[in-house]
């Protein structure tokens, strides 16, 4: 189902970019093109072009919420930590010794610990 939903969402976006491409440009966006504005200046009638855009664009974004929701559903609680080691590797060990396990402190230590000796100046 979700190779279905991400093949249209890939047509969908490749056919709005075609149509968008296909409209004549109206100016006014940088300032180069198209005539200036003034009374005349109101909206222009919808055209074939541009009523395919919205549904084009309607459709993009129902396919974009309906491919989070399918990817909501099958994370089903898991995190993308838990999946990033593979499931090879314990919890307990980090994958970098250089890096702190769960049972590391990133804290200070504290004064009965055997805390490393703190230069001082002279």
């Amino acid at each position: 189902m979700e190779q279905v939903v991400i093949t249209v969402h890939l047509l969908l976006a490749l056919g709005l970019i075609a149509v968008v491409l296909m409209q004549r440009s109206e100016g006014g966006g940088l300032g180069i093109g198209g005539g200036g504005g003034g009374a005349n200046s109101g909206r222009p009638p919808a055209t074939a072009l541009g009523k395919v855009t919205w549904v084009l664009a309607t459709a993009f974004i129902i396919t974009s919420i309906w491919l989070t929701i399918i990817a909501a559903q099958k994370s089903a609680g898991t995190s993308v930590l838990d999946r990033v080691g593979g499931g090879s590797s314990s919890a307990s060990q980090p994958a970098d010794p250089a890096l702190p396990g769960p049972a590391d402190s990133l804290l200070p230590p504290t004064a009965d610990e055997n805390a490393p000796l703190v230069p001082s100046a002279d």
